[in-house]
């Protein structure tokens, strides 16, 4: 909280400067000042911060540089890497299945992949010694959604394998409890998901979420795979690098191995997307939206509620932040600093290296924070950089 006080002052200083007219357009406009000194404290390269409602972007601004090497200015329509807030696209590619009548969130997976038959569980695991038992029941396309599945993550992987080799080899491990009994974060259970849209669909999984999610919103600059035009908006991802002040590349994890622009790497929904401030913004409109856009329902507005509601019962994901189908719910805004500003029932996905996309139904907002920094702390949920962002949307709401 001690940064926050600090900051604070700063935003209201900066809004105090900027003309009467300006601020009645933007009551946004003073956001940059709270994630400036981040930048020149060495703490980030850079941000992208934008605020919007369900019909119009209020605000989108940038701070910092996209390329410590060159010194690019970070620009607001510059490509991130979203990691982990890839995953609420690929359960809005499951429900669209979902609603066409072609699948059920209750489905076991075996029915679509069927190498998922007759699974097995650590029951008891050491150095040693592990002891397995058959599971009780199958994996479901709904624990798949909610991190219930038991799935841990690869153990092997390849920068050029396809997706149904990657979803094969996370299944030469055990299980690490039985379906349905605990809540254990999964990014390969997502990749599974992906999978089964693929299988479902009988068309690969990209296209599918190109053709019934991303035209359709108008996400242009979406893509598991940057274009040569892409790459020159890139983010690129950095971490301390041993000394206060000092950020050094990081490399990306989840490409494993492959390049940003290698289009011969899998289309992973766990954490595999790229994407742009306002092209996220637009998904988050539209399940503010009850899942239409444009005139056009993406999702079926029950569905939206099904998948934004908390659908783990009473076991225990993250602070005050139980699971929904792909979306995180914030259920008890007090349990996290970052999101305390928030009503219960908003809902979204954050991602490994900082970024954020919220929505808060009871304000109308979609929160939409970017930036590209490994290794945050406490975790990326609920960095410095996130807490500061989001107290700066609430103080600029009153």
């Amino acid at each position: 909280m001690r940064r926050l006080r600090v900051f604070l002052p700063i935003l209201t200083a900066a809004a105090l400067l900027l003309p009467g007219a300006l601020r009645a357009q933007d009551r946004f406009a003073a956001l940059p000042a709270v994630e400036q000194p981040f930048v020149d404290q060495g703490e980030i390269s850079g941000a992208v911060m934008l605020v919007a409602d369900k019909d119009r972007v209020l605000h989108v601004s940038a701070v910092g540089v996209s390329d410590l090497a060159t010194g690019r200015k970070m620009e607001p329509n510059d490509m991130f890497w979203i990691a982990s807030m890839s995953k609420p696209l690929t359960a809005l590619c499951v429900a669209m299945l979902v609603d066409d009548g072609k699948l059920s969130f209750d489905d076991p997976v075996e029915k679509y992949l069927p190498e998922f038959r007759n699974l097995w569980v650590a029951s008891e695991q050491s150095a040693n010694r592990r002891v397995l038992v058959k599971a009780e029941r199958p994996i479901t396309i709904h624990d798949l959604l909610t991190h219930t599945s038991g799935l841990g993550e690869y153990q092997v992987t390849g920068p050029h394998w396809t997706l149904a080799e990657m979803v094969r080899a996370l299944l030469r491990e055990p299980l690490r409890f039985q379906p349905g009994t605990r809540w254990a974060y999964s990014t390969a259970g997502l990749d599974t998901a992906g999978r089964v849209v693929e299988v479902v669909s009988g068309m690969p999984f990209a296209e599918f979420m190109q053709t019934r999610l991303l035209d359709p919103l108008g996400m242009k600059d979406t893509t598991f795979w940057l274009s040569p035009e892409q790459e020159k908006r890139f983010a690129h991802s950095y971490r301390p690098a041993g000394q206060p002040g000092k950020l050094e590349e990081a490399v990306i994890t989840y490409m494993y191995g492959g390049a940003v622009t290698d289009h011969a790497r899998p289309a992973l929904g766990g954490a595999g997307l790229f994407s742009t401030a306002a092209d996220i913004a637009k998904v988050y409109q539209m399940m503010l939206r009850g899942g239409e856009f444009a005139g056009r329902q993406i999702v079926q507005r029950a569905t939206v509620a099904e998948m934004t509601r908390s659908q783990i019962g009473s076991l225990r994901a993250r602070p005050g932040m139980p699971w929904g189908l792909g979306f995180c719910v914030i259920e008890d805004p007090t349990q996290m600093e970052a999101n305390k500003t928030y009503s219960p029932g908003s809902f979204g996905h954050g991602g490994a290296y900082g970024t954020a996309s919220w929505d808060d139904p009871a304000t109308g907002l979609v929160h939409v924070f970017m930036i590209q920094r490994a290794a945050l702390r406490p975790n990326p949920d609920d960095s410095a950089m996130r807490r500061a962002y989001e107290a700066a949307v609430a103080a600029a709401l009153h």
